[in-house]
């Protein structure tokens, strides 16, 4: 348990820090207008802080600097939510007044105003589209042999793929089979669509269509299709480079090697709950992240999670102000999807 001198003496060091990336020494904080204690009595609370793990002194004449364990002290006992600037607020305003009819470019546009207003890197994980519900299935013939298979989903994701048709199928044929499907499926939700059409749909098909079961294998594959990469969106990897504490070229090439891999990104999502979560260095998984900090919001669409944001910076970030804009704008989002799909 701190003392309430060593909780302010560290909050004056970490919100230093967070401001200057330089280790903080004892006469600096003692000209902070908010502390009024001697050079000498912060040098003392300052060795003890370290003895306890909340400081770390990266050289012997250097000033101290806060350890993990310092940050997490933070985030949970002393951090204060900044309030947002009104640039911030126009900014985020300005975009959900924009008319977007397509969910993939909300939150493409989500995650470029994050990285833009913060200086780091946000990423942006939609929504599952099998957890949306059906809206719409066509098969565009191309020519005798192929088709363009379409599956538009009440999320406004589009899926489609060239697939080959039954050589010889009547074009007739092709339109009472897709009649058929939007008429029995539309709203199903896509978890429920495989046993739908195998179970129910099937019996139906056999009296009324052609070559049904090859038909019904395209669509299968079709609605398989989706993967974890249409659902990522990314952006401002390179504010990295202006981070102090990647001027190390290794350190740095990890994280980027890191944010190229779409499947490694993704698991980084894994263990985030519900509402605003932050992870800071080792309490990430990956060993590349373990000098960053990741806080991530999710957003929801009647009282289901629907996605989720994150931002990655170094552990040195300003969480006040980082935590403010996610819990802003996952809420605004959470509004304007409820608005589509709800």
């Amino acid at each position: 348990m701190l003392t309430d001198r060593q909780r302010l003496i560290l909050h004056a060091i970490i919100d230093d820090y967070i401001r200057s990336a330089e280790p903080v020494g004892s006469r600096s904080i003692s000209k902070r207008g908010d502390v009024g204690f001697s050079p000498a009595t912060i040098r003392n609370e300052m060795s003890d802080l370290e003895e306890l793990g909340y400081l770390e002194q990266p050289h012997t004449s250097a000033g101290r600097v806060p350890s993990h364990k310092g940050y997490r002290y933070y985030v949970d006992h002393l951090l204060q939510l900044n309030k947002l600037t009104s640039h911030d607020l126009d900014t985020v305003r300005f975009f959900f007044a924009e008319k977007k009819n397509q969910t993939e470019k909300v939150i493409q546009h989500v995650a470029s105003i994050l990285s833009g207003l913060t200086n780091y890197t946000s990423i942006v994980m939609g929504p599952d589209i099998h957890r949306a519900r059906l809206k719409h299935i066509q098969l565009v013939p191309l020519n005798e042999d192929t088709a363009v298979a379409i599956i538009v989903s009440s999320m406004g994701q589009v899926e489609n793929k060239i697939v080959s048709i039954p050589r010889g199928l009547p074009v007739s044929e092709l339109e009472k089979f897709v009649n058929l499907l939007n008429h029995k499926m539309k709203d199903v939700p896509f978890n429920e669509l495989r046993s739908k059409l195998f179970q129910e749909i099937r019996n139906e098909l056999i009296l009324h269509v052609e070559r049904y079961d090859e038909l019904l294998h395209i669509v299968d594959t079709v609605m398989e299709s989706n993967n974890t990469e249409d659902r990522l969106f990314l952006s401002g990897a390179t504010n990295m480079l202006v981070q102090p504490e990647f001027k190390d070229v290794d350190k740095l090439k990890s994280i980027l090697d890191l944010l190229d891999e779409t499947e490694a990104v993704a698991q980084l999502f894994t263990s985030a709950g519900n509402g605003i979560q932050v992870r800071i260095g080792k309490e990430n998984d990956n060993e590349a992240i373990h000098q960053c900090s990741f806080i991530t919001a999710t957003y929801s669409v009647e009282g289901r999670p629907f996605g989720t944001i994150g931002i990655l910076g170094p552990t040195r970030m300003e969480y006040g102000r980082v935590i403010s804009l996610l819990d802003y704008l996952s809420k605004d989002l959470a509004v304007l999807l409820s608005r589509w799909y709800g």
